[in-house]
């Protein structure tokens, strides 16, 4: 199995032990659906599309499974940490960067490295996407936009 769909594995295994039914649903689109579009983006930004992505599987799952977002990037990134070094699956400077971008995804007003800024931009790809009837955030509105005018796609929802 690659290290990817092991690592997949691995997260549906925790998500799917949340009780509430439409929370796990929401935390599965949400995972899946940011580990697509950071692979997206990592591939036209030239960063590894496979490390972007396994950020983006693990980026919420702190906050998934304690219920909690407070801090949930920082203490996010500690956990990631944990799990990449139980499964051996990234080396040590896959598991700094993976660790990185989930440090720093929260902070979407600030520029970071080019893998922090794909998750970033995978997080606001999601956020303002998956559901177009909701208004796009404040510190997300200038992210998206520039994503828009990235992908040359029209930024109207």
């Amino acid at each position: 199995m690659g290290r990817l769909k092991d690592l997949r594995k691995y997260v549906d295994t925790e998500i799917n032990k949340m009780e509430d039914a439409d929370k796990r649903t929401g935390a599965i689109a949400h995972l899946y659906g940011v580990s697509l579009a950071a692979t997206m983006i990592a591939k036209k930004r030239g960063q590894d599309p496979e490390i972007a992505s396994m950020a983006a599987m693990l980026h919420d799952l702190h906050a998934y499974k304690t219920g909690s977002y407070d801090d949930h990037a920082h203490k996010g990134a500690d956990l990631a940490g944990e799990i990449l070094r139980e499964l051996a699956i990234t080396n040590e400077a896959e598991t700094e960067a993976i660790c990185s971008a989930i440090y720093h995804h929260d902070d979407k007003l600030v520029v970071d490295g080019p893998m922090d800024e794909v998750l970033k931009d995978a997080d606001v790809i999601h956020h303002c996407m998956n559901d177009l009837s909701k208004p796009i955030k404040e510190k997300e509105q200038v992210r998206y936009e520039k994503l828009c005018a990235e992908f040359g796609i029209g930024k109207d929802k």
